[in-house]
């Protein structure tokens, strides 16, 4: 509809799940997730009736979203290491992870900014992410749920881009490698939030409680620190 491309693309999605309409807000487009009885049209009026709040919100996320563009002057911290990037006289990107520094050379002739070498970059980026995601993510968790008494079934470090980190009803807690991107106190406060969905599986009061105990009464605090970062 051409009214929406303002919001660039919109998927609408019929859910046996969903109760009302609601807006995943992307950074090129939306996923709005609506009931059965629900009709496209409603969808297409409710985002139309909120579109001053939507389009501040997608502006907030590619802001956040420059932070993990890879460049020659800006270094990227990750919880392990620091990522920088240079030009040097080669062919091609080149890795390399010492003394906590993940230095990655990028061709003379090559333009570092362009979706191409960002791509190669964040590929070979994603690779130590994930081996130190599995090295320090696991352990940690382990470390939350015997502190404040959670049991867990298992681990799993996954490469999701829409989510930090989710937990399944048979209590299998998956995180993002991503997570790597975040101060540890913010990894923790995902880690707390699914220890917490092994009580509680949804959003309700009783959650939200837990969550306050679990984190110092923080949780507001958190969560609105957390909408700074953004997964590349």
């Amino acid at each position: 509809m051409r009214e929406l491309n303002v919001f660039g693309k919109v998927e609408f999605v019929r859910s046996n799940r969903a109760h009302r309409i609601t807006v995943k807000i992307l950074l090129d487009g939306l996923r709005v997730s609506l009931p059965y009885r629900s009709s496209e049209t409603e969808a297409t009026r409710f985002i139309l009736n909120n579109q001053d709040t939507i389009l501040s919100k997608q502006a907030r996320i590619r802001a956040r979203r420059i932070n993990t563009v890879i460049t020659i002057e800006k270094e990227i911290s990750t919880r392990t290491f620091t990522i920088k990037a240079k030009y040097a006289d080669r062919s091609d990107v080149f890795f390399s992870l010492k003394d906590g520094f993940l230095l990655i050379e990028v061709p003379g002739d090559a333009n570092i900014s362009s979706p191409q070498v960002q791509e190669v970059c964040w590929n070979g980026i994603n690779y130590f992410l994930k081996k130190e995601a599995k090295r320090i993510l696991p352990p940690q968790v382990e470390l939350l749920a015997n502190q404040y008494g959670f049991n867990y079934s298992s681990v799993k470090i996954q490469s999701s881009k829409t989510r930090w980190g989710s937990c399944s009803k048979t209590q299998n807690i998956n995180l993002s490698f991503y997570l790597m991107l975040l101060p540890s106190y913010l990894a923790d406060y995902v880690i707390l939030h699914e220890l917490c969905h092994t009580v509680e599986m949804n959003h309700g009061e009783r959650f939200w409680k837990l969550m306050d105990e679990v984190t110092g009464g923080r949780t507001k605090k958190l969560r609105t620190e957390i909408k700074r970062f953004a997964i590349p």
